[in-house]
């Protein structure tokens, strides 16, 4: 599908290709209340541009968090390349900020920074490596900017801005023969497991705009038709809990034939582990961490196919945000918190109560 971006750029990735959008600032909180009450039902594209929502959201809650993406400049005025950072809110005006020379790599950070909130503007500093290289870095977070200087073996500064990039398939529509699982208007398609016969009826919330919300304490929900391989869209969102830390920040989980997880979870800028957004939970990690800021709209697109005469394992293949984080992975056994072991059975699409806030929406399914 293709998105109207104001003031973009593409670029290639060598995990896959993702969307690099740099445009015009929007930072009020009524705006983003505004842009979530018109998003319509997500059974088709998002009624506003991706890009905008995810801006509003990200910039009113913090407005430091997030992706930033600019270049060095040596003292001599010589490019030095690009520097990209990403930065995690920690709680208490308290931030961290990796910086890189390209997004979605398993490579060192060139520099990890602690960051402080001070007033409207952050401040970091901390030691980088780049190649033989090694410097001391000062920078900040200031009107929209981030940019600093540093000194060392070279010497020099950097200026980044903001960058919003989001998945390519978000609002994907259903493909001719799909099942809707999801539409956003109601919970047709769901009951909640392990519930007695007449108690099932979903609790978690609906919420304008096109989305469910896991409502603490209700449990999981999984699908009232079970399957056995198939192609499953879903888009998730996870909350801002800066205070929070690893199981405890935004976690949930989708679980297919309601055995194996892929995990949900706040896991942005985090080393991407098996336990960790987009990993196989206990088996296998992301080949490369995708996950996004928190309180942005993403994307799993994954493929699945049961164990039978001819296969020993299951097989899940995982898109991410439009790029591929496990490819053809075998699935040796069922991960945690699955509903039952026996794998011969075709089984639902099972998402986890975890007790936090996460949201889902535009959940369809096409049989294989």
């Amino acid at each position: 599908m293709v998105f109207k971006m104001v003031g973009s750029r593409d670029g290639l990735r060598t995990a896959g290709k993702v969307f690099l959008i740099n445009g015009f600032k929007i930072i009020t909180m009524v705006l983003a209340f505004v842009l979530s009450v018109l998003l319509s039902s997500c059974a088709g594209p998002p009624a506003v541009d991706p890009v905008l929502e995810a801006r509003a959201t990200i910039e009113s809650t913090d407005t430091a968090m997030g992706d930033w993406e600019g270049s060095w400049k040596l003292e001599d005025e010589s490019d030095w390349g690009q520097v990209v950072t990403q930065v995690i809110a920690l709680g208490k005006g308290k931030y961290r900020a990796n910086v890189l020379g390209e997004f979605d790599t398993r490579e060192e950070p060139i520099a990890v920074l602690d960051g402080q909130r001070d007033g409207a503007v952050v401040r970091f500093a901390g030691p980088g490596r780049y190649e033989y290289t090694e410097f001391q870095i000062e920078a900040a977070i200031k009107d929209g900017k981030f940019s600093g200087s540093f000194t060392g073996d070279e010497i020099g500064s950097f200026v980044m801005e903001r960058v919003i990039r989001v998945s390519p398939t978000l609002g994907a529509e259903p493909p001719a023969g799909a099942i809707v699982l999801f539409n956003g208007k109601n919970f047709k398609q769901w009951k909640h497991t392990r519930k007695k016969p007449g108690a099932d009826s979903v609790q978690w919330e609906l919420l304008k705009g096109g989305a469910m919300e896991v409502k603490k304490g209700t449990g999981s929900i999984v699908t009232k038709k079970k399957f056995t391989d198939f192609k499953l869209h879903l888009e998730f969102r996870t909350p801002f809990m800066p205070d929070a830390r690893g199981q405890a920040r935004g976690n949930s989980g989708v679980y297919l034939q309601e055995r194996y997880e892929v995990q949900v979870l706040d896991s942005y800028a985090l080393e991407g582990q098996d336990n960790e957004c987009g990993g196989i939970y206990k088996i296998g990690a992301p080949i490369v961490n995708m996950c996004a800021p928190p309180t942005q709209w993403q994307t799993y697109d994954i493929t699945f196919y049961a164990p039978s005469a001819n296969r020993r394992n299951a097989q899940v293949t995982v898109v991410h945000n439009d790029v591929t984080i496990h490819d053809n992975v075998s699935l040796p056994r069922p991960t945690g918190g699955a509903q039952d072991s026996d794998v011969t059975k075709p089984g639902g699409i099972y998402l986890q109560d975890h007790g936090n806030p996460v949201q889902y929406r535009n959940i369809w399914l096409v049989e294989l």
